[in-house]
């Protein structure tokens, strides 16, 4: 089994990466203008509830099972003996887990109303234990993960614009979300033979892997909690249209984040492999790189899109949506602190078998979002949810640094603070001017001003000779040559 470099990974995961936030751009203004903020509030609204559900079934195992299985991955017995102890698992949770989703849409008032579009969901909850993502993140196998992700997207892509015409088609739009997603999960099924056997070898041990399961689960949970709750609890008390507002704020943030995390999403297999062969400088340097990369990107993007709220709520979703934009606004810092804590948590703390420290962390977040969020939804709706979810953010990042404060000693050494905001200082002035000053329509004024606070951002740091951003030149003009 041939395994990539960190460079190749990262440039299939980047591909992946910007496939997930170009086909939303394409699909979701489509989709706002023509389901209106009720219907996809609809969508949210049941997509977050799945999730719940979703999680319990699944326990930890996307989480473990990269970790697990990136340690033993160079011996083929082992790898399919563990593979098949986490998929029998699943397939126990997940049996119980659909049987409390059917009796839920039944007995619940607000989940019988849209009983058709929960019962798609809940099918596709049970086939997702077949996608088996987390397999092939252990292998590194990211160059089959984006060949098939792109596949299934542009499939998806068509039926979406061919289909979806009216605002009642929302129940036929989640059965398209739901089709392309089995899709995907059938194929890993079958490619992952081509990597482990599903024969039988040897008595099962499933003990050994319930305790880390259930850590990464209560971690998964107290995730979900402000990740999705908000949504819930905007719906019960607000009303779908509220989500539909609050669920675009969401979309944009979203997507950034999955680019901010883009490059964690390589490295925690290859991190889990250093600390298994005690590389511990191989381990260091790659979390510098890391914490580099989630400064420069986390934080332009958050002042960028501070700044073209309007514009891009406005582009993405049609002025229906106007109520979006104060929401947007303010959680756009979650990019950066999503960036920060996804490396202390996920990238440092999870391969050094710490998960527990980053459950504390989830739990203090989970908890102060919960109190804010019934504190502020109902006096400033989707406005509050946005808050208490910074906020929330924040706590998770400053209990992790808590725990990490002797790594980054190292880490902060690494890091030029004050080239970096120099160089944010002035693509900012160039983007406010860009906004007060260029009267055109919202596309060309989001390109435009994109072009020219980024440019005038990577230009300052070569000009200052930031460190990471001239060693990640060089490295790409030499893979040319």
């Amino acid at each position: 089994m041939k395994i990539h470099s960190v460079k190749f990974n990262f440039i299939m995961n980047f591909i992946l990466t910007v496939s997930s936030i170009i086909f939303p751009m394409i699909t979701f203004p489509y989709i706002s203008r023509v389901l209106l903020p009720e219907g996809n509030g609809k969508i949210a609204f049941v997509n977050s509830v799945a999730t719940y559900f979703t999680m319990f079934a699944s326990l930890g195992i996307p989480t473990y099972g990269i970790r697990v299985c990136a340690g033993i991955r160079d011996n083929k017995e082992k790898l399919s003996k563990t593979v098949q102890e986490l998929l029998i698992i699943n397939a126990v949770t997940m049996s119980i887990t659909c049987a409390i989703f059917l009796v839920s849409i039944l007995v619940i008032p607000e989940f019988n109303e849209e009983k058709r579009l929960f019962i798609i969901y809940m099918i596709g909850m049970i086939v997702s234990m077949f996608s088996m993502n987390w397999l092939y993140s252990a292998l590194e196998q990211y160059s089959y993960i984006t060949a098939c992700n792109l596949i299934v997207k542009i499939i998806f892509l068509g039926l979406v614009f061919l289909l979806i015409k009216k605002q009642e088609d929302y129940i036929l739009y989640g059965g398209i979300t739901m089709l392309a997603n089995i899709s995907a999960y059938l194929i890993n099924f079958i490619y992952a033979q081509k990597f482990i056997t599903f024969k039988r070898n040897g008595k099962y041990e499933f003990k050994k892997h319930l305790k880390p399961i259930f850590v990464f689960f209560a971690m998964s949970a107290a995730i979900n909690v402000y990740t999705n709750l908000d949504v819930i609890m905007l719906r019960f008390m607000k009303g779908n249209t509220e989500v539909g507002y609050y669920n675009t704020a969401i979309k944009v943030k979203t997507i950034l984040v999955t680019l901010v995390t883009s490059l964690g999403a390589v490295l925690l297999p290859r991190l889990s492999y250093y600390v298994k062969k005690d590389r511990k400088e191989n381990f260091y340097q790659t979390i510098a790189k890391a914490f580099n990369f989630v400064m420069i990107l986390g934080l332009s993007l958050m002042i960028y899109f501070v700044i073209f709220a309007e514009d891009t709520v406005l582009l993405l979703s049609g002025g229906a949506y106007r109520a979006s934009i104060p929401s947007m606004m303010i959680m756009m810092p979650t990019v950066f602190f999503i960036g920060l804590s996804n490396i202390t948590g996920i990238q440092v703390l999870t391969p050094q078998n710490e998960e527990k420290r980053v459950l504390y962390s989830i739990l203090w977040g989970a908890g102060v979002d919960l109190i804010l969020n019934l504190v502020l939804i109902p006096k400033y709706a989707s406005f509050g949810a946005a808050f208490a979810t910074v906020i929330a953010e924040l706590v998770v990042l400053i209990v992790q640094c808590i725990y990490l404060k002797g790594m980054f000693k190292f880490i902060l050494k690494e890091v030029d603070f004050f080239k970096i905001a120099a160089a944010l200082l002035l693509a900012c002035l160039a983007g406010i001017l860009v906004k007060i000053y260029f009267d055109a329509s919202v596309f060309l004024r989001l390109v435009i001003s994109a072009c020219i606070f980024f440019g005038v951002y990577g230009v300052a740091l070569l000009v200052m000779r930031e460190k990471f951003v001239c060693e990640t030149l060089k490295s790409l003009l030499r893979a040319k040559k």
